[in-house]
């Protein structure tokens, strides 16, 4: 299996794993009375089932970016961004020249 493959569903697992811990506290600390809606309807199985799916769904998508942005990283001196950057250039002022208006509009 390729490696790129390996690293997408290793952390695909990983951000499932994290939405089930999330989707447990959600529920364990009953934010938004969310507990009792879970266990006193009879969709609530479905509800929390799909809370903890689009949540992995973000979560994995998340890990997954966070890893393939931080193999861009260079050990080479130089690369990446700079320490400071030349912003007088940017910021200096222009001198402007007012005119008084001589046309009035009604």
């Amino acid at each position: 299996m390729p490696e790129l493959v390996r690293l997408y569903i290793r952390h695909s697992l990983i951000g499932f794993a994290i939405s089930g811990v999330f989707v447990t506290g959600l529920l364990w600390l009953n934010i938004a009375n969310l507990q009792h809606l879970v266990f006193s309807t009879s969709g609530g199985w479905l509800a929390a089932f799909l809370l903890f799916f689009f949540n992995g769904l973000l979560f994995a998508s998340v890990q997954f970016g966070i890893a393939v942005m931080s193999m861009a990283e260079s050990d080479e001196p130089g690369s990446g961004r700079p320490e400071s950057l030349p912003m007088s250039d940017v910021f200096s002022p222009a001198p402007v020249r007012i005119e008084p208006e001589s046309v009035h509009r009604s």
